[in-house]
């Protein structure tokens, strides 16, 4: 067999393809990661009495799902509105905006000295994370050859679970040690660590990266060039023509729906989980910490398996009806179990379940919607899917103060899991 030798004035290290895609998706990880933090710090923030009290609405369940359903109108708006803005400008750029914004927010929080203020904060917190989510998106159609992807998804999805994972016992522990208002302070110096990396360390294009050799370059872009070909026929220029190729589409629907479902249950059980692990069942400050942490534990190892594997077998909709049927029997057993500890595992994993479909959503939709439009797809996905979800949380306090327990807003969830299943399942048979 005849041994390859570099061209004259070539080292042997210069024709082995670098590898600065993986330190982007890296870099897409830690940042979603930071987004998460600033999230769900309000999720541990409804089970400490002294929040509550300062801001008005202790004993008011519906003013405390309210803190999360604002947040969400507001990111579901953003992610549809302003979403088309990264296909302008560029990803780079509208994430670096979007992380200014939500270091902003956070500080006005850590400052609020009523529940106005702090609604203000995260609406502002929503409007900048909305604007964040399509971009990670963009960055993996923009970097990664079309086979790699559900790999690459996997990797920065899993900040949806190390982020709660490590806020859960974080802020329970700044909360019990220090008070409610540091927690916020401590986030807006974290935002900084994404916005100095996403600005010298990364950029729209392989093409214009100092540090990517020719071979990495020619690996992506000729497998961009074969999707790009195949799409062509779509020229999909305005943002018109861009919405059009896609919103026509009624897989795009089906896998909406699923999303928008896939976000309720999400949602619904990270706003309430702590509280309902500490007034419903009991559980010391510690005890909840951790077991609040352990759904996203689970998670992300969900992620990580069920991504690679979902590449190798080349099929992505059945994994994502099997997360949502996992959810859904989790949710319910764990609403009903007389034990306390059955009750906080069952529900651990259904949360957990609900993360094997979170790479293969996203791989489906770079398949569904054109390179030049994915943006704007997955900035209508993610939107309309967050948007409706934003309710899941106010909802299922709704629920709480009729009933007076949980478990109707539990089950709430578990009839969305069935309607997502029901969706996935359809594409499943459509073999994607």
């Amino acid at each position: 067999m005849e041994t390859v030798r570099p061209a004259p004035g070539v080292s042997l290290d210069a024709m082995k393809p670098t590898r600065q895609r993986v330190v982007l998706v890296a870099i897409l990880l830690l940042t979603l990661l930071v987004a998460y933090l600033d999230r769900v710090n309000v999720s541990v923030l409804l089970a400490d009495n002294t929040f509550l009290t300062d801001m008005g609405i202790k004993g008011q369940p519906v003013q405390m799902g309210l803190l999360m359903t604002l947040f969400l109108i507001a990111y579901g708006v953003a992610n549809v509105v302003l979403s088309p803005l990264g296909d302008y400008i560029g990803p780079r750029k509208a994430m670096s905006i979007s992380i200014l914004l939500w270091t902003l927010s956070v500080l006005i929080g850590g400052f609020a000295t009523t529940f106005t203020t702090m609604l203000v904060a995260r609406v502002i917190l929503g409007i900048g994370e909305g604007m964040h989510w399509p971009m990670q998106s963009t960055f993996v159609k923009n970097w990664f050859p079309p086979h790699e992807r559900g790999k690459a998804n996997a990797v920065w999805l899993i900040g949806l679970m190390v982020g709660p994972a490590i806020a859960m016992p974080f802020f329970t522990w700044i909360v019990s040690a220090w008070g409610w208002r540091p927690s916020f302070f401590v986030l807006g110096a974290m935002g900084l660590v994404p916005l100095f990396l996403l600005w010298f360390y990364v950029t729209d294009h392989p093409r214009q990266h100092k540090r990517v050799n020719q071979a990495e370059l020619e690996y992506i872009e000729k497998a961009l060039k074969a999707e790009a070909e195949e799409e062509a026929r779509l020229k999909t220029e305005t943002l018109g023509e861009r919405l059009k190729s896609f919103a026509l589409n009624y897989r795009f629907w089906l896998l909406t729906i699923n999303y928008f479902c896939i976000a309720s249950v999400w949602w619904g059980t990270m706003a309430w989980l702590p509280s309902y692990l500490k007034a419903a069942r009991g559980f010391s400050w510690a005890q909840m910490g951790a077991f609040s942490s352990l759904p996203y534990i689970l998670g992300a190892v969900s992620i990580l398996f069920f991504g690679h594997l979902a590449d190798k077998l080349g099929r992505r909709a059945p994994f994502v009806a099997v997360a949502h049927l996992g959810s859904a029997l989790g949710i319910y057993f764990g609403a009903m179990a007389p034990d306390n500890m059955t009750a906080a595992l069952m529900i651990s994993a259904g949360i957990a379940s609900i993360a094997i479909g979170l790479p293969s959503s996203w791989a489906i939709l770079q398949r569904i919607v054109p390179g030049k439009a994915v943006g704007a797809g997955a900035g209508m996905m993610n939107g309309v899917a967050n948007g409706g979800s934003a309710f899941s949380p106010v909802l299922i306090g709704f629920f709480i103060a009729l009933t007076g327990g949980y478990v109707g807003g539990l089950m709430f969830l578990v009839g969305l899991a069935v309607v997502g299943c029901l969706c996935m399942t359809v594409l499943s048979l459509q073999k994607y």
